[in-house]
């Protein structure tokens, strides 16, 4: 379990770092084409938008992993030490369950819950249906080599990242549920940047 969170960990950096780094390269391209050479890609926006999307989705449960969302804990931390653990747990076991049910809410029917859908559903729509982005468009030499009739991209290639976000924000809520079970881990969030600024210019204050 340890050696495939370190791997996924690995994987979730480096899928960050180069979904910023595109978005950087993109974005600064753009500017210099527009205000330098009076040109530009029309399907720069749409692109920056969706890797800018990843990142939020790929972030969140890369979030969860290293404790850097933000959470207000300072009610509950009064409570007694169980009770405090098992607000933790709830807490954690309610994220779980949130990207496990937009992920696909079907199963919810055998509760009698009247929902059905949910991120894969969705995505398997868009698969079907194959249609394309509104600017984002296959390179020409693209379509050659690989057959590709469309000229937009399909959509669906831009939502993978919807289901494979839940999956892995579903994934990193399981196993801080199991690490506050183990008492490895006091919550879900575990981001405390107000204190911490507090704390490291405690002097500057007192002067």
């Amino acid at each position: 379990m340890q050696h495939l969170s370190d791997r996924v960990t690995r994987i979730e950096e480096s899928i960050l770092a180069l979904l910023l780094a595109s978005i950087t390269i993109i974005t600064f391209t753009q500017v210099i084409a527009r205000y330098v050479f009076n040109s530009g890609w029309g399907g720069a926006l749409e692109l920056t938008r969706i890797l800018f999307a990843w990142m939020i989705l790929f972030g969140m449960s890369y979030g969860v992993k290293v404790g850097s969302h933000l959470g207000v804990d300072a009610f509950v931390r009064l409570f007694p030490k169980p009770v405090f653990r098992a607000t933790a747990l709830f807490g954690a076991l309610a994220c779980l369950l949130y990207g496990v049910i937009l992920l696909s809410s079907d199963w919810m029917q055998a509760i009698g819950a009247n929902t059905r859908g949910g991120a894969i559903d969705y995505w398997q729509k868009m698969y079907k249906i194959g249609i394309g982005l509104d600017d984002l468009t296959y390179p020409d030499a693209m379509r050659e080599a690989l057959g590709i009739r469309q000229e937009r991209v399909h959509r669906w290639i831009a939502y993978i990242m919807l289901p494979l976000g839940l999956a892995l924000f579903a994934f990193r809520s399981a196993q801080a549920l199991i690490d506050i079970l183990r008492g490895k881990r006091e919550t879900i969030i575990a981001s405390h940047e107000a204190e911490d600024l507090v704390a490291e210019n405690k002097d500057i204050l007192k002067d």
